[in-house]
């Protein structure tokens, strides 16, 4: 009678009630993979950009993908899986507003890095796995500090002080302009002179990072 109970609670409906060894490498897997998800998040991404919209997508995305793959690892999956889950998320596009370059390579990293950590099997020694995802980290952490490569991105504004856009006062427009905005301009273009109105249309470029909020508006 207690071998009936005790393989019933072992194994209901042909599924195993706890599986000690499959459990604790799930529970080490997540706890690395979720390690690596926050360095590149916060230490590498936040560091280096001011908004922080993304920082619950980046994490809920990373954990539904890691345990997905991870839980359908002992299902025969084919490459194609691994792709399609790129190809979901490439066409996505929020309605609310469109994901810039930049964090839509942050949300590709966040799911190749979930579907490394999950679907690598036993033929990938933790060596292995730990010199990828740390090459991974090195290479974004690269990329922001060392070759400093950041997105520019425009603000149309409309310009009143029409004295200021000769081409011989254009240290006075950038100096006011700057002023005026808070922000660090690298360069400007002229879009549209009114001499009637004494107003120009002006586009301004700058690093996405010098200013909150979306990366193009109008003042």
């Amino acid at each position: 009678m207690k071998s009936f109970l005790f393989y019933t609670l072992y194994k209901f409906m042909d599924t195993k009630l706890i599986d000690v060894e499959d459990l604790l490498e799930l529970v080490a897997r997540y706890c690395f993979n979720l390690f690596i998800i926050f360095i590149i998040v916060y230490f590498i991404y936040s560091k280096n950009s001011r908004r922080k919209d993304f920082y619950f997508s980046y994490y809920a995305i990373s954990t539904i993908i890691f345990t997905l793959c991870f839980l359908l690892a002992s299902v025969k999956l084919e490459l194609g899986f691994a792709l399609g889950l790129f190809a979901i998320f490439g066409i996505i596009r929020y309605r609310t507003d469109t994901i810039p370059i930049k964090e839509m390579t942050y949300l590709f990293v966040v799911i190749g890095i979930s579907v490394i950590n999950a679907l690598s099997g036993k033929k990938v020694s933790y060596i292995e796995l730990l010199f990828t995802n740390a090459a991974i980290v090195t290479t974004m952490w690269i990329l922001e500090k060392i070759l400093m490569l950041r997105q520019e991105v425009s603000l149309d504004i409309t310009y009143e002080k029409i004295d200021n856009i000769h081409r011989l006062n254009k240290e006075e427009l950038l100096k006011d302009i700057e002023e005026r905005t808070g922000i660090k301009i690298k360069r400007l273009e002229i879009m549209e002179i009114n001499f009637r109105k004494n107003v120009a249309k002006i586009r301004i470029f700058h690093d996405i990072n010098d200013v909150n909020g979306n990366s193009k508006r109008k003042l």
